[in-house]
Formats: structure tokens, sequence, C-alpha cells
């Protein structure tokens, strides 16, 4: 991430500004990467607003999003991912968001907001278009091969630094979330800058530092420490995970099945796999039960999942990967979801085919449409 010191600083100033207890508008968290804010609007109501501040910061704005479904704070949201240049910034985001929540809500905007202004506007390129503009001044490229490398090592001794940071509670990040997955992160934005200065990025920044965020947060998660399930990237992508359920309520029938997989099979896992697309997380992924063959649980046909979170019009962009994990966990014992030993013959090798899960989620898509969900409540998921 370019310009590493100059984001520290303006987080300093909003944590300044824009204390804990301040009465309109509160800095809960924030880091290098992450925001954590709180709106309070009228009467004291107050509203959860997050932003992933991307690898490409700051030349493509932080990634917003809210808790609530409120439309006067989705559309406060919406208008900083239209913003560039020195807007891009956070102090500049802060102050755009917070100017327009007043606006909407029709309370007046407090004083402080108009401290909010960058004092070294020189500083705005992000390594991207500092690659772009030595290509442009046409610069010989092994020149322009150790720039690159020079100002990658700085930041990556910064990151390296701020992954050290110790935590509340005295474990450092590292620590917490372990060597293993700490590579994995790292081996991962590393591939995407290759990607980045090759020209040749897949998917789209925002879903990518978003899927960053929560890979990061899963790994730090208690769920996935204490092995109620696994992730695994498929070669090696953010975009299409292998989750597998290794754990479900104890005193369901659906565990004691899973102990019988283990004894006949030597398997012990639900294996879901997730899809994503570059319009995450305003669009959920695609998931299905990949093995092993389930009857009930409002697992359909094919290995699709019965559940309107799922779908464009059930889903939030407040949701976490994690919850969804958890929440088709809770809804496959909800829904009484067996395994079914000796498979039918529609299944190829004991197991479902992603064409055959995509085509009953689409027709399952297309009744609850016309007729409503029932089955099960958007409550359960």
């Amino acid at each position: 991430m370019a310009c590493l010191h100059t984001l520290k600083q303006e987080i300093r100033t909003l944590e300044e500004i824009f204390p804990k207890h301040h009465d309109r508008f509160q800095i809960v968290s924030a880091s290098v990467d992450e925001l954590s804010c709180r709106f309070i609007g009228k009467n004291g109501k107050k509203y959860e607003i997050h932003a992933n501040i991307t690898e490409t910061y700051p030349s493509v704005p932080p990634v917003w999003f809210a808790d609530s479904e409120e439309t006067s704070i989705t559309n406060a949201v919406q208008i900083l991912s239209n913003t560039e240049g020195l807007d891009n910034h956070v102090l500049h985001q802060v102050s755009i968001l917070l100017r327009e929540l007043c606006r909407l809500h029709a309370v007046p905007e407090p004083p402080d907001v108009n401290r909010l202004v960058i004092q070294h506007p020189q500083i705005t390129n992000s390594r991207l278009s500092g690659v772009e503009q030595m290509e442009d001044e046409g610069l010989d490229s092994e020149q322009d091969a150790e720039m690159v490398d020079s100002e990658a090592e700085a930041e990556d001794s910064d990151a390296e630094e701020d992954l050290g940071m110790e935590m509340d509670d005295g474990r450092s990040k590292n620590e917490e979330m372990g060597v293993e997955n700490l590579a994995t992160l790292e081996r991962l934005r590393q591939n995407q800058r290759k990607d980045y200065l090759k020209g040749s990025v897949s998917g789209s920044v925002q879903a990518t530092d978003r899927l960053m965020k929560e890979l990061r947060d899963i790994f730090r998660s208690e769920s996935f420490k204490a092995k109620m399930y696994e992730i695994e990237l498929v070669n090696e992508s953010l975009y299409e995970w292998n989750v597998r359920l290794m754990a479900v309520d104890p005193d369901s029938p659906l565990s004691h099945d899973l102990a019988l997989l283990k004894e006949k099979e030597g398997k012990d896992s639900i294996l879901l796999n997730m899809l994503f697309k570059d319009t995450y997380p305003f669009e959920p992924p695609f998931v299905r039960v990949v093995y092993p063959i389930i009857s009930g649980g409002y697992v359909l046909v094919g290995g699709a999942i019965c559940m309107e979170l799922l779908t464009k019009q059930g889903w939030s962009s407040a949701y976490t990967v994690e919850a969804v994990i958890m929440q088709i966990s809770a809804t496959l014992v909800k829904g009484k979801a067996r395994i079914q030993f000796g498979a039918p013959k529609v299944c190829s090798q004991g197991q479902y085919s992603l064409a055959r899960a995509q085509q009953s989620f689409k027709s399952l898509v297309q009744i609850h449409e016309k007729n409503g969900w029932f089955t099960p409540p958007k409550e359960d998921g």
C-alpha cells in the first residue's frame, strides 16, 4: 500500500477529531487496512459503518459498507465509491460521508468536520500510478524495476511492522493468526501485486480487498481455530473457496452421521464450495454441498442450498463469509439433514455436480420469487 506513513497520520487525526465519546461521529477502531465508525442520528440512533482500505489506496478509495439497510445510510455509503484524487483519502472520505449523513438525517454538521483537511496533498499517488508514471516518462526498464522493488521493500517493511503490533491481550497479530495462515495471506498479497504490475488483474479491486479481509478475519476467529471448519482456496484463487464443515451440533443426528462417515469412508466433514463474483460483497456467493449426498437440511437435488440469504433479495453486504458458513451449519441441523450412505446413481462418485446445483438453485429462486419464501424462514437463513 502506498503512502503508508501518510495513511497512519490520517488515521491518528481521525481518532483525535472523532473519539469514541463524540456526540455525532465516532471512530470505533482503526488500522491501516480497516476502519469502523459510528454515526449517531436523530434521537441517539446509532449506525455502524465500516471501510476496507485497499492495497491500491489511495488511487482506489476504501471499500465502505454498513450494517444497516436503511436507504439514508446505503445512499451515503454509495457516494464514496465514485470519488477520485484527494477525495480517495480517508480524511476526505469521512468528511464526505459525515456531511452526507447529516444532510440525509437532517441533523447539523459537527464543526469538527472542517478539520478533516489533508496537510500534504502532494502525496497522492499509489504504487500503481507511480509505475504508470515511470512508463509514460520512458525511463530505463531496469531502473524502473529497481525503483518499484525499492518502494515495495520499504512498504513491506511497514507492513511487517504493522503485523507485529501488539494486540490488547499482549499477543501479536502473527501469533494470533498462525504462521501458516499468515504466509497464505502474504502469498496472496504478493500474487496480487504481481498481477497489478502485469496488468492481468482478475475480479475487481473491491471484491478482492473484501475477500482478503474476510479471509484474514477467519484466520483470527475462534470458530476457525477450534476447527469447526477448514478453508482451502481452489487454485490459490480468492474467488473460489472449499469449506469443510468439521463439526455440527453434537446432539444432532447429522453429527452422528459424520462420525459414521469417518468410520465407513475415512472422511469426517461436509464439503461446501463457494464461488464469488467480482460484484461481491453486493451479491451473495453461490454455495453448494459437494460431498456427501444429503437428504433434508434444505439441501436440494444437485447440492444447492435453499436459503434466502444466498439470493440477491435476501443478501446484505454486511454479511460475512464466516456468518454464512455458521448459518449453513445451523440450517443443516435445523432441517434435520442426514447423510445418504450408498449414494443415488444420479450422483457421480457420491458427490454433487456444479451444473445440477446451479440449475436447481435457479429454479428454486424463480419459484420463491413468485410465491415468496417459506422454507426455511428468513430468520433461519
